[in-house]
């Protein structure tokens, strides 16, 4: 049996995003253990060409609610990008998993090649349904998972692979 591409999307990114918010709840736990300023890690950029913490979220939940409406070839749920406090982070990601779990294998399954149309400022791309998940979608909704991971981590914020990983889930 092969791997569907709702197989590879949808519940990568529902998990990801959950363990992206567990990595929040450990930000804000190690905070308050050590008296540190929530805002040492919403500030937090790995170089100052960077976008900070809640931009980097605001990206990972734009990428999987966009991937996964690009793939099931419905509209993504608009997501004014406002979002700064911990309690609302954690509020965007709690609604692009709730929009996630609308998508249904139906929906994404059933033809790899169609077209997807990615319309950005400077061009368009085009990709099978195939390419856009494996070449585009997932490593933008990687890289943004990532950076948030790191700049959590370089403002001491007692974390690990697992914890990216896994998210305090069985694994």
């Amino acid at each position: 049996m092969s791997l569907s591409l709702y197989e590879a999307s949808i519940p990568v990114y529902i998990r990801t995003l959950k363990n992206l918010d567990a990595l929040l709840d450990k930000a804000v736990a190690h905070a308050k253990e050590t008296g540190t300023d929530l805002s040492t890690y919403t500030d937090a950029r790995l170089i100052e060409d960077m976008h900070p913490l809640p931009r980097q979220i605001h990206m990972a939940s734009d990428a999987a609610k966009g991937g996964a409406a690009r793939l099931a070839g419905v509209d993504a749920p608009a997501m004014p990008d406002v979002e700064i406090t911990f309690p609302d982070l954690k509020a965007r990601i709690a609604k692009t998993i709730a929009f996630l779990q609308t998508i249904t294998p139906a929906q994404v399954d059933g033809d790899d090649e169609r077209n997807i149309e990615l319309k950005l400022p400077n061009r368009i791309m085009n990709f099978t349904a195939k390419a856009f998940l494996l070449t585009f979608s997932m490593p933008n909704f990687m890289f943004h998972v990532t950076t948030a991971y790191a700049l959590l981590r370089s403002k001491g914020v007692p974390i690990g692979k697992m914890d990216f990983l896994a998210g305090g889930h069985q694994v």
